[in-house]
């Protein structure tokens, strides 16, 4: 009787040792949303990946804050690069009451989800979506951690000018937020650099097929076709221009210079695509070459563009739950407005409407398969 009454007391020390120790535990949700579904599941995953990079980093550093352990968590949300899908993650999450959101990856996510993040208080940081309407809307919540579509499509515009010479060139956008948008910049910067615009054209995120618009643009006999969109639609456009004999060079911004475009395009991207990324290339990012070796031993095959980003995007929210001494969504976005924080990528900190300060840019082009920076 007695062995059986000091097992429950055992059992009961126990149980309030462990509530205890479970008190002291501080739990930090971190949202993220990509698409992990659909003809863009490849950059979703990527990003994916960088998050959970991050999360794994976090929890093994054992981190206190206020005398608690901090246990890292993320809640990664598909949002199908869809907007509606997109509001329908970015209230999820806000439902959940995380502490801050990594995401989204699109432009024509972003936007409307960023509003939602805003009117909840909730710090977001975009590793990816490049549209400068997105910073413009006066939301304190909202953080970029990359160049955006302003200088893209104006760096784009200024190398085929300048570096290729070209005298004529056709543009073609997929009417999202994104497309539209570094599509609209190259165009008028390329006007302003003494280049004609013998076509404007216009598909959508979902099409495949383009040769009407290729035979069109065809006769107007251009020296550069760019595209605003994304890869799932640039790899079979570039396929269709090497059908038709069109022999111009192609140009795009981050939404297409993926390592997927050889896969996507069949090979047809060699020494004709030119894109441009909002960071500096791997090779000259501060801890890119190590990173990158972590991710492919732990992601094989999967890297994509902006995995590294949104590694940095989470672990700058640690480091301001740890300055705040606080996981509560003001005082991280109190941090984020005035962190200076040296990142794999590059060192980081905001303009008052939430861009990063001194943007790197870099130009790449494909040869035999590869991905080679020019800048």
């Amino acid at each position: 009787m007695q062995f059986k009454k000091s097992m429950i007391f055992a059992a009961m020390a126990g149980s309030i040792a462990f509530a205890a120790a479970a008190q002291q535990e501080l739990v930090v949700r971190i949202g993220h949303v990509a698409p992990t579904s659909g003809p863009q599941a490849h950059y979703g995953k990527d990003n994916e990946n960088g998050a959970r990079m991050a999360i794994e980093d976090l929890n093994k550093r054992n981190i206190t804050v206020g005398g608690r352990k901090v246990r890292w968590v993320l809640q990664a949300e598909d949002d199908a690069a869809d907007p509606k899908q997109g509001t329908a993650a970015a209230q999820k999450l806000v439902d959940a009451k995380v502490n801050a959101v990594v995401g989204h990856l699109n432009s024509g996510t972003t936007l409307p989800a960023s509003a939602i993040y805003n009117q909840a208080g909730i710090p977001q940081i975009t590793p990816s979506a490049t549209n400068p309407r997105i910073a413009q809307q006066g939301f304190n919540t909202f953080f970029r951690i990359l160049a955006n579509d302003n200088a893209l499509g104006a760096g784009l515009a200024l190398y085929g000018a300048k570096s290729l010479s070209a005298k004529n060139v056709a543009v073609i956008d997929d009417r999202t937020a994104y497309g539209q948008g570094v599509a609209d910049v190259f165009a008028r910067t390329a006007e302003a650099n003494g280049m004609k615009i013998v076509a404007r054209e216009f598909t959508n995120d979902k099409a495949t097929d383009f040769n009407a618009i290729l035979t069109k643009i065809r006769a107007a006999n251009p020296d550069i076709i760019f595209y605003g969109g994304m890869d799932p639609q640039a790899g079979p456009m570039l396929r269709q221009m090497k059908a038709l004999g069109i022999n111009a060079k192609f140009m795009g911004g981050d939404g297409i210079c993926t390592d997927k475009l050889t896969e996507l395009s069949g090979g047809a991207n060699n020494d004709t695509v030119f894109c441009a990324e909002g960071g500096a290339s791997l090779a000259k990012m501060p801890g890119g070459t190590e990173w990158r070796k972590r991710y492919d031993a732990q992601f094989p095959g999967q890297f994509q563009v902006y995995s590294p980003y949104v590694y940095d995007a989470v672990m700058m929210i640690a480091d301001a739950v740890q300055k705040a001494g606080s996981a509560e969504p003001a005082r991280i976005r109190e941090q984020l407005a005035k962190i200076d924080y040296q990142g794999v990528t590059a060192r980081i900190g905001f303009d008052s409407i939430g861009e990063i300060r001194n943007p790197a840019m870099t130009i790449y082009t494909y040869r035999g398969g590869k991905k080679i920076a020019l800048n």
